[in-house]
């Protein structure tokens, strides 16, 4: 392998992590505004994702109102664990499109939109039966159109102002 005068040479780590996690390609030529939004997105995911993973309840009865005091709660709570912990691969991918790969931000605003559809299309095939909807169910129906614009902003490109 050459390298180029005056640059140190690489570890193995370094070599195995370029191969990994390439640099990027391109740039993200899309509205900031979109871009912020996938920020909030990930840090509002990150958040989520850790509370249903390290919550005693893992947020099944302090955020869902499901009863955990029954027959199968512990499963129930393992099962939000569960979800928490799928939560966080897809927040981590969120945080690898903000902070290395910008310009697939379009592309990781898709991936908003559809989980919130999904989670709205499951929600009614098997709805959930509580006192007072959960805050995922009332932010699906805010994040979906707010999803919608951010790709929508993310694909026109940059504005003066932005």
């Amino acid at each position: 392998m050459t390298r180029s005068p005056g640059t140190a040479p690489q570890s193995a780590l370094q070599r195995i992590m370029q191969r990994w996690l390439p640099p990027p390609t391109q740039e993200y030529n899309g509205s900031m505004i979109a871009f912020y939004f996938l920020v909030i997105v990930a840090a509002v995911g990150t958040g989520r994702s850790l509370m249903h993973i390290f919550a005693a309840d893992g947020g099944a009865n302090s955020i869902a109102g499901l009863a955990v005091d029954v027959e199968g709660g512990t499963n129930l709570i393992a099962i939000f664990a569960q979800w928490g912990a799928s939560q966080i691969i897809l927040a981590i991918f969120y945080w690898l499109a903000i902070l290395r790969y910008r310009f697939l931000t379009p592309f990781m605003l898709s991936v908003v939109v559809l989980e919130q559809l999904l989670r709205m299309g499951a929600g009614q095939l098997k709805p959930v039966v509580v006192a007072s909807a959960p805050p995922g169910a009332i932010g699906n129906y805010i994040l979906l159109p707010l999803g919608l614009i951010a790709l929508f902003l993310s694909l026109r490109g940059h504005s003066k102002a932005a």
